[in-house]
């Protein structure tokens, strides 16, 4: 019997990266989380999956260190072995208007939500190749193929790691190694309730066709399913998980 796959996900401790990795783990992998601040959380999550039999362990991560990240990839391949499946899944949000971004903003913007991802994907990629098999999916959002008016550099920076995702693809094709991305619209969240909740957005429900937000676990079910050898010919796509907002 084969050894189980290793899947690591950024920010698994809530919202989709905890639907994704309890996704990943009923498909039989053994997980690494990340989280930023949320350790009882990130332990909860650890807990469910060790109900369901599965392995897991949860370190803390700052994506905006690049010492951080290449110490956290250490411990995962010490702990759970060489790393099959990566899902960059953990990022940050802020809203303010474009004349009032500073660089700092735009800096840290970039440095978490698209660096980060890129530097992640830099300590799999090689060992992923060399052993012809790996799954990379990333986490962009509908904000990187359409703008955003007060969310500049959190669109700059998802639409960038759309084009990171091609780059992948095409790098690791020949390997066994496939780059996909996923583009979520609005998602049942913590904050999305106080949003839906006021005039702007009601507004943005009413673009749904729909007629709804998506559960994280619509999400996660769709990352364990680019994860799987039934997605092995699928590679350099983004799955819009949108309800109809938008199509490309």
């Amino acid at each position: 019997m084969s050894d189980p796959r290793h899947a690591l996900v950024t920010g698994g401790s809530r919202s989709i990266g905890r639907a994704a990795a309890l996704a990943l783990a009923h498909s039989g992998a053994v997980l690494t989380i990340t989280y930023r601040e949320r350790a009882q959380e990130a332990r909860a999550v650890v807990q469910e999956i060790e109900a369901l039999g599965g392995r897991a362990t949860a370190w803390p991560l700052d994506l905006g260190s690049p010492e951080e990240i290449v110490a956290l990839f250490d411990k995962a391949r010490t702990a759970q072995g060489p790393v099959d499946v990566l899902v960059n899944n953990a990022a940050m949000i802020h809203e303010k208007p474009f004349d009032e971004l500073r660089v700092e903003d735009w800096d840290r913007m970039q440095a978490v939500n698209l660096r980060g991802p890129f530097l992640c994907c830099q300590q799999v990629l090689r060992s992923m190749c060399q052993r012809r098999f790996g799954r990379i999916v990333n986490v962009s959002s509908i904000g990187g193929q359409w703008g955003g008016t007060r969310q500049v550099h959190y669109a700059s920076a998802k639409a960038g790691l759309l084009g990171l995702t091609r780059s992948l693809a095409r790098l690791g094709a020949a390997h066994g190694v496939t780059a996909n991305a996923i583009a979520p619209g609005l998602v049942a969240t913590e904050m999305i309730d106080e949003e839906l909740a006021s005039p702007a957005g009601q507004a943005k429900l009413d673009q749904i066709p729909l007629g709804r937000v998506a559960s994280p676990e619509e999400i996660g079910a769709a990352v364990a399913y680019l994860a799987s050898d039934a997605a092995g010919y699928v590679t350099g796509q983004t799955l819009n998980l949108n309800g109809g907002m938008l199509f490309q």
